[in-house]
């Protein structure tokens, strides 16, 4: 009887301990109204604005907005589309109006460019397709499509006339939602360019490009025969010929600045270790600088050849590599013979000699010889 009454007692206990949990299981939550909502297909559902939907959730109740855009929903106008789906007794609070969002994937028109780029790129006789240039047919937008469309662009048939430069390209993209990818399709040109500088304004032979004269533009490749010149390499260059605003720069159009022009008085310098002589005379032709020109030398009426070294300036350069010599004194052709020291006296009278008439090898050595003997001279004391 004891053993009886025992296990009574321990099965009313575990009554009274499930009675709280069925009562809690027996509570159906109450369904609320969201004030945000997020959608991600074309229609809206009673789970998307209540929560605690229950069996009602899957029914559509509104259009989605358009792709990427929110819409406003009056909270009455809502409950009265619930009830009329036989949802009732939601909770909404202090929401006044309900706002829809539409979630989209934007293809923005420079995506689709680099896409249609890449699907070409290196085909059809084009380069790398940084340097294609796409314009598509009718002018294409951003372009939004569902967000369920998540993967990459991919093109699936690529049609390309090289002569036109014209395209049709067909991409798909697949569907987290649909097992059949996504189509897209696009036509219009694509033309490779290059990087060209080209001139802001008309320039004549004679003038040096400035900064402002050359602006960097891209252009067909087909226009610009030749390697194209950079920005930096036309600055303070010379072209071969006049050149009118707009025109692209080659490499082949440009030269470096006459320093010395055909018929200019120039000064012409002598130079040897230790010697530095100046004397005036007329260029016979222009050059650039290091270019090798022809001068009349003024004085003497010879015809000498040297390197041009700066504007106005050629220099004859010391027909023979003579010995180390004391620090050089400058001299001109205007100096005093009694003004010039022994030994560069001694060596100026070579140079000018030397200017003054044609040389040949052995003349050369024989000038040489007195030269080397004043450098022997025992140094005056003080």
């Amino acid at each position: 009887m004891t053993m009886i009454r025992t296990t009574l007692a321990t099965i009313s206990a575990l009554l009274l301990l499930a009675l709280p949990v069925q009562a809690a299981d027996d509570v159906i939550a109450a369904p609320t109204l969201r004030a945000s909502v997020t959608v991600t297909s074309d229609v809206v559902r009673v789970g998307d604005l209540i929560d605690n939907a229950g069996s009602a959730a899957l029914i559509p109740v509104y259009r989605s907005p358009d792709l990427g855009t929110t819409g406003a929903l009056p909270v009455a106008h809502v409950l009265s589309v619930l009830r009329a789906k036989q949802v009732i007794g939601v909770m909404t609070g202090d929401i006044r109006e309900v706002q829809v969002t539409r979630l989209a994937r934007t293809l923005a028109n420079k995506d689709l460019e680099n896409a249609v780029a890449s699907a070409l790129e290196r085909r059809f006789g084009l380069g790398d397709a940084a340097n294609i240039t796409v314009t598509f047919d009718r002018g294409v937008a951003d372009m939004r499509l569902d967000a369920s469309n998540t993967g990459a662009l991919q093109p699936v048939a690529t049609r390309y006339d090289a002569r036109g430069g014209r395209f049709d390209i067909a991409f798909e993209i697949n569907n987290d939602n649909n097992p059949a990818p996504t189509k897209l399709r696009f036509t219009g040109t694509a033309i490779e360019t290059v990087e060209v500088a080209v001139l802001t304004r008309d320039i004549d032979r004679a003038d040096l490009l400035k900064s402002s004269d050359v602006a960097l533009e891209r252009r067909p490749k087909a226009e610009v025969t030749g390697e194209a010149a950079s920005r930096d390499r036309t600055i303070g260059m010379q072209l071969r010929r006049p050149m009118r605003a707009g025109t692209p720069i080659r490499v082949a159009d440009i030269v470096k600045p006459d320093f010395v022009q055909r018929d200019q008085n120039v000064t012409i310098i002598y130079q040897v270790p230790g010697l530095y002589l100046t004397t005036r005379g007329k260029a016979i032709e222009s050059g650039a600088e290091g270019d090798t020109v022809s001068v009349l030398n003024l004085q003497s009426k010879r015809t000498l050849t040297g390197v041009v070294t700066g504007r106005g300036q050629i220099t004859v350069q010391g027909a023979s590599q003579s010995p180390p010599m004391a620090p050089a004194v400058e001299q001109t052709s205007s100096l005093k013979r009694d003004e010039v020291p022994a030994p560069a006296a001694a060596a100026a009278a070579l140079a000018q000699s030397l200017i003054q008439a044609p040389t040949s090898p052995a003349q050369i050595a024989q000038a040489q010889i007195p030269q080397a003997r004043v450098s022997q001279a025992p140094a005056k004391s003080e």
